[in-house]
């Protein structure tokens, strides 16, 4: 059984993935209006009446535009912690009990054949999580958001064979860019987000531990470019003897729509 994924946007101004295995199809949050990702869901051939639920990693905007509408026109339950519930509350309207569903950090569970992890991320929300995924002994995982490399969550994501990992920013075009100095201490922080250096090693890292497939997102328009992303983890890979489109896959997610349909069978990406 193949285990799937495709990120729809990956992007400081709106975030959606698509993973699915079997006759399980879910949605890691919706960052967009309800529209734009039925749109790009339709590319891979998903109708959002196929999904099986949306998972929510955090209450910023541009992971819940688009939770509550798609939630009450398709009957989706939504599963997010408990604090990511409280600080989302006043932003996706209202959600049946009936599809209030609670996600606990550090406590794997099933969604019809997905096995999924929840795991404690360092970032600036209420309680927000990381998630992974196991279908058919395939295992992904999203690793967004992170305001620095920690044992916690990457203890979580080693082990992966296919990785959504943030790569947010250049360190010198943000300290030189117009992002008020609150702004910028708070993405610099360790509970804003993973420079590109940063997720080089990371990358590295993650190849050393089994991944496959790197899928390097949640790049920030103003303050990095792909090129730019994708060369800094290469040469990551490169100084820990890894040779990218060798030993592993390294892809870029677009911030604008879907980057592609990606399978894992067992050990293997493609």
């Amino acid at each position: 059984m193949e285990l799937r994924f495709s990120p729809l946007f990956s992007g400081s101004s709106g975030n959606a993935i698509y993973v699915g295995c079997g006759d399980t199809h879910l949605l890691v949050d919706a960052g967009l209006s309800g529209t734009r990702i039925t749109n790009e869901l339709a590319r891979i051939g998903v109708h959002p009446g196929m999904l099986t639920a949306i998972l929510t990693t955090h209450e910023h905007v541009d992971h819940v535009r688009g939770v509550g509408i798609l939630s009450r026109k398709y009957n989706l339950p939504i599963y997010a912690t408990e604090g990511t519930w409280e600080g989302m509350a006043d932003k996706v309207g209202s959600v049946e009990s009936r599809n209030r569903c609670i996600l606990t950090p550090e406590q794997d569970f099933y969604i019809g054949e997905m096995n999924v992890t929840p795991f404690s991320t360092p970032h600036d929300a209420n309680q927000p999580v990381g998630l992974s995924f196991s279908c058919g002994g395939a295992r992904f995982s999203i690793a967004t958001d992170l305001g620095c490399i920690k044992k916690g969550w990457f203890k979580y994501v080693c082990g992966s064979d296919a990785v959504l990992l943030e790569s947010n920013y250049d360190p010198d075009m943000l300290q030189a860019g117009s992002y008020p100095y609150a702004l910028k201490h708070r993405i610099l922080s360790n509970r804003g987000h993973l420079c590109n250096e940063d997720a080089g090693r990371c990358a590295a890292e993650l190849v050393k531990g089994g991944a496959r497939h790197i899928v390097l997102g949640h790049l920030s328009k103003e303050n990095n470019f792909p090129e730019l992303a994708r060369r800094c983890t290469e040469d990551a890979l490169r100084a820990n003897g890894i040779v990218p489109g060798k030993d592993v896959r390294l892809d870029v997610a677009s911030r604008d729509g879907v980057t592609g349909i990606f399978g894992i069978s067992c050990g293997f990406s493609r």
